[in-house]
């Protein structure tokens, strides 16, 4: 295998991490941010894939290690022979080895892999971690500057420190599942059926490991950087996960029914009461309007005709009941207004007097948004085996030339 890098007299990995080109020696060319830097994933499923495919917009060569059956993703909603449809967009632009890390084989060849590398990332629990040479302390002795990243489920404490968890179970610990009830909900679910903690963590991983980087720049010492899902669910509600004294709930830890009819009673009475912040329904569609400071709520009122006299404070209910019921028709008059105009229309108005809005998109077509097509946020590419395909295009904005990313790794390079 060729080197990216290579070693010092001593086997350390020289500092700088791996900024030339592999057969030349020559720095590269390309002005991506992370151009030179060699990542090696061994990732199933969301959220260290995700965490790779982050570091290979931003330039990264990702290199994936898969099992001899391949990512498990592969076969979840099959569009193609050995590629699924969520595994498409996770994975693209990376090259894939097929790697059995049980076997000694393949611990040196992932060890091979790691010589060259700059980051490792992987989601493997604890034991599994150590079986296929993925220790931490090992690897630091033998790979100083190599920096880890890992996606856990819980933490490395307490009485779950190495338990296995996906995204639906690190959801329901975080009280993530509880947070957007609606009425009638038989059991809690995920919003939109998004894997959020997976996504969270992917994106909190790929931060820690670029600060890892630069430390290892500077003095050539890698760390082991670990986001639990756990702790990756309770980020996303960092603005609700506060309490004041006296606010602690002492009723059960765990959801009951009346949590949920309480969450979705709570919802419901913000979204009649409040007409700053919410979604209406248009005469042909329905948009979403955020008036987050009080000039932009008189903007608001002032073209509805409003008459509100908690427009200072919106989101606070009432104690008096007269003015929980004149917030209630203030609501409604809103409500009213916007079935008389399509959602253009009122786009165009609310624009006119400087109040954020947008049409509220379906996610099946959202890839027709002329917005998102121009800054391609969503971009077409070729992957073998399933023709033109459209998904997630670049995410990070920056002065620096970018190359599209690369098709998926197709099964028969696994």
């Amino acid at each position: 295998m060729s080197r990216l890098g290579g070693l010092d007299d001593r086997g350390r990995r020289r500092r700088g991490y791996a900024v030339r080109d592999r057969q030349t020696g020559a720095r590269p060319v390309s002005g991506e941010l992370l151009a030179g830097v060699r990542v090696v994933e061994v990732g199933q499923y969301v959220a260290a894939p995700f965490a790779a495919l982050l570091l290979a917009q931003l330039g990264a060569e990702v290199v994936k290690v898969e099992p001899p059956g391949g990512d498990a993703y592969r076969g979840t909603m099959p569009v193609g022979a050995g590629l699924g449809r969520f595994f498409v967009p996770l994975n693209r632009g990376k090259r894939s080895v097929a790697l059995d890390l049980k076997s000694d084989a393949g611990r040196e060849a992932l060890r091979a892999l790691l010589a060259d590398a700059d980051v490792v990332l992987h989601n493997a629990p604890p034991e599994r971690a150590r079986v296929f040479g993925l220790g931490w302390e090992e690897l630091h002795t033998l790979l100083p500057s190599l920096v880890m990243g890992v996606v856990s489920s819980f933490g490395p404490e307490g009485p779950l420190a190495g338990a296995p968890a996906y995204d639906l179970v690190a959801q329901a610990r975080a009280g993530l599942l509880t947070a957007h009830a609606s009425p009638g909900d038989r059991v809690p679910v995920r919003a939109g059926g998004i894997p959020m903690a997976d996504l969270a963590a992917g994106m909190l991983l790929a931060t820690g490991v670029l600060a890892a980087l630069v430390r290892a720049r500077e003095t050539g010492e890698g760390e082991r950087v670990e986001v639990p899902l756990l702790a990756a669910a309770l980020a996303v509600q960092l603005q609700e996960l506060v309490w004041l004294p006296g606010e602690e709930d002492e009723g059960p830890v765990a959801a009951t029914r009346a949590d949920l009819e309480t969450r979705a009673d709570e919802i419901a009475t913000g979204v009649a009461t409040n007409p700053y912040y919410r979604c209406f329904e248009a005469a042909d569609g329905f948009l979403a309007v955020a008036c987050l400071n009080l000039p932009q709520r008189h903007a608001f009122a002032d073209l509805l005709g409003l008459d509100d006299p908690t427009i200072e404070a919106p989101d606070v209910i009432p104690s008096d009941p007269t003015l929980v019921a004149r917030k209630r028709e203030v609501t409604a008059q809103a409500e009213r207004a916007f079935a008389g105009a399509g959602v253009e229309a009122w786009l165009g108005r609310f624009g006119a007097v400087g109040v954020p809005c947008g049409p509220v998109n379906a996610r099946e077509r959202v890839l027709r948004d002329p917005q998102v097509r121009v800054n391609g946020f969503l971009e077409e590419f070729e992957q073998p085996g399933l023709g033109s395909i459209t998904a997630l295009g670049r995410v990070f904005l920056t002065g620096s030339p970018r190359e599209p990313l690369g098709p998926a790794p197709s099964r028969e390079t696994a």
